[in-house]
């Protein structure tokens, strides 16, 4: 099984992050932000991983150290798991929520960048601050080393946040699949 352990400690959060790639749709996570547990609930069971998480961050300061923290984590949780396994590589995927539609397109590649497109009318959604939905997707994509490209219409800033997250974990879902040969013309991701 494609497992990995990763613990961060800052004098600004301390994660101790474990990811099973091949898991259920298990969660317990626990960042101290009630909205983005619940993001990183979605993403979890929606991807099909395993995911224990927590983060004591200095939430008094804001929630963005706590956010981006996690971001680093579980992206070098995602880049440890899958090793050296051959995998799909690719993921796609557009998820409704209401009104709102997100749509995720992906590569492991090797090669982290990212393409994000939305706009937020409120500046939180509950105590998460809708700005670092940014910041965390690209400390996530930078340090799993991914390729991913997201965009978001709609009109209400929690049905947007939550389409994102999800056809974040449909289109990783697809793309850490076991695949039977390397999926690359160089011969390396």
């Amino acid at each position: 099984m494609r497992k990995s352990e990763i613990t961060r400690q800052t004098k600004e959060t301390d994660i101790t992050c474990d990811l099973n790639i091949d898991g259920s749709g298990i969660a317990a996570i626990n960042t101290g932000i009630g909205f983005f547990d619940h993001m990183l609930t979605a993403l979890t069971c929606h991807g099909g991983f395993d995911l224990t998480l927590t983060c004591k961050g200095d939430l008094e300061v804001d929630c963005h150290h706590t956010v981006e923290d996690v971001g680093i984590v579980l992206g070098q949780a995602f880049r440890a798991a899958l090793g050296d396994t051959k995998i799909t590589r690719f993921g796609d995927a557009r998820i409704p929520m209401d009104e709102s539609l997100a749509w995720c397109t992906l590569d492991i590649s090797g090669r982290p960048y990212l393409v994000f497109h939305s706009d937020f009318e409120t500046e939180k959604v509950g105590d998460f601050e809708t700005q670092t939905v940014k910041e965390f997707l690209q400390a996530f994509a930078f340090n799993a080393e991914i390729t991913l490209h997201l965009n978001v219409y709609g009109d209400n800033d929690h049905h947007k946040i939550e389409a994102m997250f999800k056809s974040l974990a449909y289109a990783l879902r697809q793309a850490v699949q076991i695949n039977d040969r390397l999926m690359s013309t160089k011969g390396v991701l």
